[in-house]
């Protein structure tokens, strides 16, 4: 097969939303109704015993949340889909931050009860600065739910983006019965009560024959008036406007009741992108390029814990990656050979010998990655990177088994790699401090490096505004800000000077006194 078609055949995309909006269930039924699992695990249920597919740590199975993205690919009529999936917690949202960088389109999911979120407009702001086109999911109509044309106007009003619905309820709650399918002109009713398995659907062409009346009474009347309403109040789908990202489509349904997946996944891959242009620091990269490009958005320590693997995910951006052939990694300057790339489905890994524009690799690695790297045939192209930001959470870090200390440092190591947290040494002491963007973190941390390295760590509390990576082209301030703070001086992972302000005042008297240092708070500037 060319790489043109393989292209033409990917569909990457992220799925992402507010916490307990449905994201992970969305996802399994993606994958059931994809064919790619036989039987569709729950977040949490006292009947379902089956975890979720995405939410594969142990952690994640404990609390009921995702806490790092899960990558899923899988075969669907002539498609190739990759799913990510991405933790909906704020606490975490750095990792979806970064995710958000590899995929070409995103599904956001809103719960029908709540409508639109807080964590969903922070989400929906970065698909906007990457103009990602985005369709929207509207979950749990099988509870009591808002009006869907309130809904429809909340999204409008919060997400700031156009919306044209391609499906419709027929009513919510104890009383849902199906969505009629607008994209396709067809009535699906699900009369399966199996929540993981596939059920038969009726379908039906024309909503206003009447021949569906007898499946959808006594909703029937009020549908066809609302089916009109819609058709007049909300503009005709148009790809182009879609994948300007200026309009978004919206679905209807019920993942856990598998109702209304079938045409969100149908329509998506009728419509979605395929991977198109990357921008680099030097130019656009098109995916159709024959020379491969490529960049690491997420390291996982630890996926399988027997063997202490640590993978790096590589979006693939053109060409095509070939196992055991050699690539040039453009920080190091270095050329590394992969003798077992592999696919994902959560944490199940088989090995590829190709990869194509749009996929999502992960290579093993022994040190020789951090977020942002560059995987070329030669070319020295830098891709924009991801950047880490700056912490609001602080605690010092303390070894709580003295006899475990290579084993806590290793830990740490692997853990701030992954980019979930940040690590500083503070100059004067030499103590070291763990910042987050969220408090949660830190017992992710705590959790992971006592199951996943046996080692035990405690926390002692750090009052801290924000910590400030910094440049100047005058030597000599510079010097004379690092001696006059010294308490407040740190280094991060990377050797870097950051200077840890303790309150907003602080920092702006800082800015004040030594006009001609920079402090940024992000760490690419």
């Amino acid at each position: 097969m060319s790489l043109k078609r393989e292209i033409e055949r990917r569909r990457t995309f992220g799925i992402i939303s507010h916490p307990d909006a449905g994201k992970t269930t969305l996802t399994e039924k993606l994958l059931l109704f994809g064919g790619a699992i036989q039987v569709a695990g729950a977040v949490k249920s006292n009947k379902i015993k089956k975890g979720a597919t995405s939410d594969f740590m142990e952690i994640e199975r404990q609390r009921g949340i995702s806490v790092a993205t899960s990558v899923m690919g899988f075969e669907y009529e002539g498609y190739k889909v990759n799913i990510l999936d991405t933790p909906g917690h704020q606490d975490f949202a750095e990792d979806t931050y970064r995710t958000l960088t590899a995929v070409d389109s995103v599904i956001i999911v809103i719960d029908a009860a709540k409508g639109v979120e807080a964590q969903t407009r922070k989400l929906m702001e970065v698909c906007r600065m990457r103009r990602t086109p985005v369709i929207v999911f509207i979950n749990k109509m099988d509870r009591p739910a808002r009006d869907p044309f309130e809904l429809l106007d909340d999204i409008e009003n919060e997400l700031e983006i156009q919306v044209c619905p391609l499906s419709w309820p027929i009513s919510h709650g104890p009383d849902f019965r199906g969505v009629f399918n607008i994209f396709e002109q067809k009535l699906n009713l699900f009369t399966t009560e199996d929540k993981q398995r596939l059920g038969e659907s009726i379908e039906i062409t024309d909503i206003f024959s009447g021949e569906a009346d007898k499946y959808i009474q006594p909703h029937a009347v009020n549908l066809k008036e609302e089916l009109e309403l819609s058709s007049a109040g909300y503009p005709a789908f148009n790809k182009d406007e879609y994948l300007a990202a200026r309009l978004a489509p919206v679905f209807f349904g019920s993942a856990l009741n598998n109702f209304g997946v079938r045409e969100l996944l149908d329509c998506f891959l009728q419509i979605a992108p395929s991977p198109g242009i990357t921008v680099a620091h030097e130019r656009r990269v098109t995916s159709g390029e024959e020379k491969l490009t490529g960049f690491v958005f997420k390291i996982h320590a630890n996926m399988d814990p027997n063997h202490r693997d640590r993978l790096a995910f590589v979006k693939i951006c053109s060409g095509t990656f070939e196992r055991n052939k050699p690539y040039f990694h453009t920080r190091s300057k270095k050329s590394l050979k992969f003798s077992s790339p592999t696919a994902f489905m959560a944490e199940k890994k088989s090995v590829v010998d190709y990869a194509f524009p749009g996929d999502i690799i992960g290579l093993h690695d022994t040190g020789n990655f951090k977020i942002g790297d560059t995987l070329t045939e030669g070319e020295d192209l830098n891709y924009k990177g991801i950047p880490s930001f700056s912490p609001e959470f602080f605690r010092y870090v303390e070894n709580a088994d003295p006899l475990k200390f290579k084993q806590l440092a290793k830990g740490l190591d692997h853990l701030m790699d992954e980019g979930v947290a940040q690590l500083f040494v503070n100059q004067s002491n030499g103590r070291k401090i763990i910042g987050t963007v969220g408090p949660l973190q830190f017992d992710v941390i705590q959790f992971r490096l006592q199951h996943e390295y046996g080692a035990s760590c405690r926390y002692e509390p750090l009052r801290l505004y924000k910590a400030c990576w910094m440049e100047s082209f005058s030597k000599s301030q510079l010097e004379d800000f690092k001696m006059r703070k010294l308490l407040n001086m740190a280094h991060d992972k990377w050797g870097r000077d950051v200077f840890l302000a303790e309150t907003a005042y602080a920092l702006q008297m800082a800015q004040e006194k030594f006009p001609d240092i920079k402090f940024h708070f992000i760490s690419e500037f």
